[in-house]
């Protein structure tokens, strides 16, 4: 059975009889998980455990654990800081900046590998304008050179811990106001202005990048579409213009951002015809549902090669603890790690 391009969430902390049956659907082809999923390290493991033996090839199971507000794990998990504190410190000491992105990126993948995640949703790669609350201290930093080396330094150790990184969200969310989980953001810049917000994308692309998910932004100088439903932003900004040749994501399509495009199966149609290889539909299980009932689409090799290769790899001793790198991984984590003003809801996607 091939990795179908649907990505699905669950109930709780343990699958359910019509869960499994949902897994098992030919579209489904991964799985996201949000803080209702977690109780502890052992349960979540035996979770996901049951997860990846329902199919073969197994369904990937991802995640949002960026740190700061979005980290759905915490007990039991590293407190990370926000990705925001990586670049004061590099603002301050470029070496000390990108080590620390380094260590980081490898602490919170190590840590997801050892309970056998396949991915999480990160770096967040978008630029920090000042004007974007639902980004905010989410983002590297405002300069695009300083945030394209620091993700390069966060990918490269999350890929020592054996997991594919996914930077989010192209081509930007971080100079509209409006967030796009309940409302649908217009970004009025013209071309020139937006192509800044490309470098760090160029950058990863340079070296690797696996995938990336792509926002629910609308930019009228492109297109009236949203990025997420847009083929002249997939195919040909992303792919021919930019060189990207990963797995892309749409945001997830329950969100207010898409909802103005039809209903769910109008949306993911449109997402796939963009170019997008998987189709997030979260915390609403009748339109995940209805959009597995309605879609009929054939494998498509070089989509199901993409996602081949977001499967985590083991990397590092197990339990992660007994890695010499983990403790001073965690010290640093600690050193920067504020308790944050502002929560998102553990339960949405980021």
């Amino acid at each position: 059975m091939t990795l179908g391009p649907v990505m699905v969430d669950l109930g709780g902390i343990a699958l359910e009889p019509e869960e499994r049956d949902m897994l098992a659907h030919p579209q489904v082809g991964s799985v996201i998980l949000f803080a209702r999923n977690y109780e502890s390290p052992a349960q979540l493991s035996r979770l996901v455990a049951e997860v990846h033996a329902i199919r073969s090839p197994s369904l990937l199971v991802a995640v949002d654990q960026e740190g700061g507000r979005v980290q759905r794990f915490r007990d039991g998990f590293t407190r990370l800081p926000p990705l925001r504190e990586i670049g004061r410190r590099y603002s301050s000491d470029r070496a000390t900046g990108l080590g620390l992105a380094r260590e980081l990126g490898w602490l919170m993948a190590a840590e997801l590998r050892a309970v056998g995640v396949d991915m999480s949703f990160a770096p967040c790669v978008d630029l920090d304008y000042g004007v974007s609350s639902v980004i905010g201290d989410r983002a590297l930093h405002a300069d695009a050179g300083a945030v394209g080396e620091l993700a390069v330094a966060y990918m490269l150790g999350m890929r020592d811990a054996g997991m594919a990184a996914t930077a989010k969200h192209f081509p930007g969310h971080g100079a509209v106001a409006a967030d796009s989980h309940v409302a649908l953001p217009v970004d009025r810049r013209e071309w020139p202005d937006v192509q800044a917000d490309f470098g760090p994308y160029r950058r990863l692309i340079a070296n690797g990048l696996p995938s990336v998910m792509v926002a629910h932004v609308v930019f009228p100088a492109v297109d009236v579409l949203p990025a997420s439903l847009s083929g002249r932003w997939v195919r040909e900004v992303l792919r021919d213009d930019l060189g990207f040749a990963g797995a892309v994501f749409a945001d997830d399509l329950s969100m207010a951002g898409a909802a103005a495009f039809g209903d769910i199966v109008a949306r993911a149609g449109r997402a796939r015809d963009a170019g997008c290889d998987v189709l997030p539909v979260c915390n609403d299980r009748e339109a995940a549902t209805a959009l597995l009932d309605a879609m009929r689409v054939a494998p498509d090799p070089v989509s199901q090669m993409r996602l081949a290769r977001l499967h985590g790899r083991d990397a590092g001793p197990h339990p992660v603890e007994r890695d010499a790198r983990w403790q001073g991984a965690v010290a640093a984590a600690r050193s920067l790690v504020d308790r944050p003003a502002l929560e998102l809801e553990g339960d949405r996607p980021a």
